[in-house]
C-alpha cells in the first residue's frame, strides 16, 4: 500500500486559488459492483482543489481484459504517476447461503509491472519491472527515487516478504536494497526527515517456529538510511497490532487518521519522534466526518465507501464518498480540509457532490504539483 511525500510547502497557506491551481490529487478506482455486460477495469480520476471538481483522467492498462488491479502502489514523481506491482483480480460471486451471495475479488496473479502516466502529455509508458512481484507493500519517493519494501509475492500467502528495492527514473532501473529484518505486508511507506520509513504491517520472521510475532515486531518500523545503505529498527513506532491505513508527512510530523480496519478514528494523530507515542492533534476531533457539512441532512448517509487523505502544504485534504440511505444508485462525494497550523476552527468543507453508481478506491491518492 502506497503513501506519499508531502509536496513542498508553499510560502503561505494554500487557500488562494492561484496557489491551489498548481496542485492536483489523483486517485485510482474500480466499480464496486460491475453492471451487467459491462467491462470491469481500473481508472484514474483527478481532483482539482482550486475548483472542487473531480474529472475522469484515464483507464489503467491491464494485462487481461475485464480484470482489475488491487494492492498496488500509486505514487507521483515530477509530472508523472506510477502504478507499481499489485494483484491482478477478477470479481466473482461467492455462495454464502441459499438466499445470498457475496461479491469478492479473486486473485489471479501477482504482477511485477510498473506503469507511468505523464499528466502533462497524457501518455502511458511501460517502465522496468520490479525484481520481485509484490502487492500490499510499502512504497514512497525518497531523494527522487521510488522505494518499495515488503508485501506479498504469492497469492493467498499467510506470510509477507522482506525484500526491498529502489527505482531510479533517470535510468529506468530497479536495484535491490538490503532486506528488512522482519517479513511484512500491509505496511505503510512514508518519507520523513529524508529517510524511507516502513511502518507497521502484519509481520513474521524467516526463522519463526510458528509462534505469534512479538508486540515489538508488530508495532515496529524500519528506517532506511540512504547514505549508510542500511535499515534501522524502531521499536514501538506504531502502537497498534492493526496496520495503519495511511500515514503522511507534513512539516516535522507524521499524521494518521486510522488503521486498516477503522479508516477514521474520530481524530487525527501525530507523531513527532520526540516521544514514542502518537498524540491526538488539537482541534481535529470529529466523530463523523460528514457531519462537517452543514447541508448533509439533504442526503441521509449510512456507509462510507472510501476515505483517503492528501497533504498539500500545511493542509490535509480528506476525500471521502458515502452511500445514501435512500438511493443505492447514488453516491455522495465529500472533501474536507484540516489546517494543521490552526489553533481553532481548523476544519472546513467543500460542497458535496452527487455521483451515479458506486466506486471502490484501489490505492491511496497521490498529489502532483504541476510544473509551470
Amino acid at each position: 500500500m502506497g503513501s506519499l511525500p508531502s509536496p513542498p510547502r508553499p510560502t503561505s497557506p494554500p487557500s488562494p486559488e492561484n496557489t491551489l491551481s498548481n496542485f492536483r490529487v489523483y486517485a485510482a478506482f474500480c466499480p464496486r459492483e460491475p453492471a451487467d455486460n459491462a467491462n470491469v477495469y481500473n481508472w484514474i480520476e483527478c481532483y482539482d482543489p482550486s475548483i472542487n471538481t473531480w474529472s475522469h483522467v484515464t483507464s489503467i492498462p491491464v494485462i487481461i481484459e475485464n480484470h482489475i488491479l488491487k494492492g498496488f502502489a500509486m505514487v507521483s514523481l515530477g509530472d508523472s504517476i506510477y502504478i507499481i506491482g499489485g494483484q491482478l483480480c477478477h470479481k466473482d460471486w461467492i455462495h454464502v447461503s441459499d438466499e445470498s451471495a457475496e461479491l469478492v475479488d479473486v486473485g489471479i496473479e501477482v504482477v511485477p509491472t510498473v506503469l507511468r502516466y505523464n499528466v502533462q502529455s497524457k501518455q502511458w509508458s511501460n517502465c522496468a519491472t520490479l525484481n520481485v512481484a509484490r502487492y500490499d507493500f510499502a512504497c514512497a519517493v525518497c531523494e527522487n527515487k521510488i522505494h518499495v519494501a515488503g508485501g506479498k509475492s504469492i497469492l493467498d500467502s499467510a506470510r509477507g516478504i522482506s525484500s526491498a528495492e529502489v527505482y531510479d527514473p533517470n535510468y529506468d532501473r530497479w536495484s535491490p536494497l538490503p532486506n528488512l529484518s522482519i517479513l511484512r505486508y500491509k505496511c505503510i511507506g512514508v518519507t520523513w526527515h529524508g529517510k524511507f520509513h516502513v511502518i507497521g504491517g502484519f509481520v513474521g520472521r524467516d526463522d519463526s517456529d510458528g509462534t505469534l510475532p512479538s508486540l515489538v515486531d508488530r508495532s515496529s518500523a524500519e528506517v532506511f538510511d540512504t547514505q549508510a545503505g542500511k535499515w534501522d529498527l524502531m521499536a514501538r513506532m506504531w502502537q497498534l497490532d492493526v496496520p495503519p491505513n495511511q500515514i503522511v508527512a507534513v512539516n516535522e510530523r507524521l499524521l494518521s487518521s486510522g488503521d486498516c480496519l477503522t479508516t477514521w478514528k474520530g481524530h487525527i494523530e501525530a507523531y513527532d519522534g520526540k516521544v514514542n507515542i502518537w498524540n491526538e492533534v488539537e482541534g481535529s476531533h470529529q466523530p463523523s466526518l460528514f457531519t462537517l457539512e452543514a447541508n448533509n441532512g439533504n442526503w441521509p448517509l449510512n456507509q462510507r465507501l472510501y476515505l483517503t487523505m492528501a497533504p498539500i502544504g500545511i493542509h490535509l485534504y480528506f476525500l471521502a464518498a458515502y452511500r445514501t440511505a435512500t438511493d443505492s444508485t447514488k453516491t455522495i462525494s465529500m472533501v474536507h480540509i484540516f489546517d494543521t497550523s490552526a489553533t481553532h476552527d481548523a476544519w472546513r468543507s467543500f460542497e458535496p457532490m452527487e455521483e451515479e453508481g458506486e466506486k471502490e478506491l484501489c490505492s491511496h491518492c497521490c498529489v502532483v504539483q504541476l510544473s509551470s
